[in-house]
């Protein structure tokens, strides 16, 4: 498996060993002890799956803590527009966005530590998988709204689909105005 660095500290895509035959091809998704190799020690408890129809955009979403969530995020099948802000406020890189297009057939994974807002943009039809840190909290869940205008993100889909709940998210400057987000 390859760790590539994002210029984000604790952010990495990652792509893991594939091995392809006349069958089709195989992969280990998920391997403790080579994460570990990598500085990877984040402990996953839960794992969602999701479809997702071209031109639906999810997020940007995040947990406050104390029940905060790091991700491993990978798609199954598609492509999307992985979307990722920075919000530890002492991070040097914070407010900082960062783009990786997952593609089920490049098999790549992104890992998303704890303190950041995650969003994705469906460029195809996709299965979407991840695995999270934490359990899934609906009083400490918060993000931010898709087009806010201090952001500035490219989703790369001309008229989006949105959920009603991910048009009410609050924009970045009332995130920081409310002091909800992580202090380190």
């Amino acid at each position: 498996m390859e760790v590539k660095q994002t210029g984000i500290e604790g952010l990495v895509e990652i792509i893991p060993d594939v091995y392809p035959d006349s069958r089709g091809w195989f992969l280990e998704f998920y391997k403790e002890s080579a994460f570990h190799t990598h500085g990877i020690t984040q402990r996953f408890i839960q794992d969602n799956q999701s479809f997702t129809k071209k031109g639906v955009i999810r997020g940007l979403h995040m947990q406050l803590e104390p029940y905060a969530q790091a991700k491993l995020v990978y798609v199954i099948s598609g492509k999307v527009l992985d979307v990722v802000v920075d919000l530890r406020r002492n991070s040097k890189t914070f407010g900082k966005v960062f783009y990786c297009e997952l593609d089920g057939e490049k098999h790549n994974l992104l890992f998303v530590p704890e303190g950041f807002a995650h969003g994705f943009a469906a460029l195809e039809d996709s299965i979407f998988f991840y695995k999270c840190s934490s359990l899934y909290n609906q009083q400490s869940e918060t993000g931010i709204i898709w087009n806010d205008k201090d952001l500035k993100i490219d989703w790369q889909i001309e008229n989006p689909i949105l959920s009603g709940k991910d048009l009410q998210l609050p924009t970045f400057d009332e995130l920081l105005r409310k002091s909800l987000i992580s202090r380190h």
